[in-house]
């Protein structure tokens, strides 16, 4: 989605849906996709009484940006505790973020942009996309759909391309202190609002639209698919997703395998609103993960889910169910990019024990 431009910017036809933005140092969360009715925030905004009638393929765009902005803020839901919680074992990883995403309707291409208004209810200003949970925007109660109007007193940019000159303003503003003065618009009115900052793991997650089962970690930023969220079930298998690609991340994987590069280029390109999905061929050019770093990351990420609150029991059935729905000859499928499922299982049944014997002897969760 929008906003997750890493290595080189996307195409204007291949512009992302969000802009993230909200982070102290530079680093940005969004999320996206379930089903619309778990949508919140200034959708399906009540067109005015002359407004014409959307087509059809106007209104099919809407439809697809609500579903896309719905699963963002999903993943965003799910990642919250996980960044949050394990900012100390994300090391270098770590930032002061301020916790909200922002976007303007040229943040959408072509006709998107048109839905974006007509759905999303956004226009010239930039205003909040997205807010997450647990962060100094949230407890500050900055909302998704405020409008974003000046930042300590400096009036913020508006119209096409405002997003760059946007964040060149608020990320240096909020990375030399502890929160940030900001005026927003909300309902009409015009007020003033303290956003503190919170430490958090600075990885990026982000909405792939693509229907293949798989998740990419590019050292810096995590995308789980559109099919990956399906087949996951519920959001406590999203948990345990986004938590091996934060161990990925964490332990510099994509680099000691130099991958981070074809990594970085499936991200930037399934997360535009029309992505590329030829280069999903196959493996797409990604080494298979071996077997001794696998072991590392389902070590390490039973960790992160057991801090972040979630049930680390239900970790090896997980993984064995998606292994067995999809298997590793499905080429551009998770298992066949992390194929030593018996030794993966046999890690996580040893990293739960050593959590369970932590947590009952009061002990620091480190591994």
């Amino acid at each position: 989605m929008p906003g997750f431009r890493h290595l080189i910017p996307a195409p204007t036809s291949l512009r992302r849906l969000a802009t993230p933005l909200l982070l102290a140092t530079a680093a940005i969360l969004a999320g996206c996709t379930t089903p619309a009715t778990n949508v919140s925030g200034p959708f399906n905004i009540v067109p005015a009484p002359d407004a014409p009638a959307p087509t059809a393929q106007q209104k099919a765009a809407q439809e697809e940006l609500v579903k896309m902005v719905a699963l963002q803020d999903r993943l965003s839901k799910v990642s919250a505790p996980l960044l949050i919680n394990n900012a100390d074992l994300c090391k270098t990883y770590a930032r002061n973020l301020l916790g909200f995403t922002a976007q303007n309707k040229y943040s959408y291409p072509g006709i998107y942009a048109d839905a974006a208004q007509a759905a999303l209810g956004y226009g010239e200003q930039m205003q909040v996309s997205g807010v997450l949970p647990g962060s100094g925007a949230a407890r500050a109660g900055l909302r998704k759909g405020d409008g974003l109007l000046a930042a300590e007193g400096k009036p913020l940019p508006a119209g096409p391309k405002a997003e760059g000159p946007f964040g060149a303003i608020v990320g240096p503003l909020a990375s030399k202190s502890a929160s940030l003065n900001m005026t927003i618009a909300r309902d009409g009115q015009q007020q003033d609002i303290k956003i503190p900052v919170t430490r958090a793991c600075a990885f990026r997650v982000a909405l792939g639209n693509a229907d293949n089962i798989n998740a990419y970690s590019d050292g810096s930023r995590i995308m789980l698919t559109r099919g990956m969220i399906n087949a996951a079930q519920n959001d406590e298998g999203i948990a345990f997703v986004i938590a091996r690609e934060m161990a990925h991340n964490i332990l510099d994987h994509a680099r000691s395998q130099r991958t981070a590069g074809t990594a970085a280029t499936i991200i930037d390109s399934l997360g535009a609103v029309q992505p590329d999905v030829s280069m999903l061929t196959g493996t797409a050019g990604i080494k298979a993960m071996p077997q001794e770093l696998d072991v590392q990351a389902d070590t390490l990420a039973i960790y992160l889910l057991a801090r972040a609150g979630y049930n680390v029991d239900n970790a090896a059935r997980f993984w064995q169910r998606l292994a067995t729905q999809v298997p590793a000859t499905v080429a551009n499928g998770y298992t066949a990019l992390h194929p030593g499922t018996n030794s993966r299982m046999a890690a996580i049944n040893r990293a739960v024990i050593d959590v369970r014997a932590k947590q009952a002897a009061k002990k620091p969760l480190k591994p």
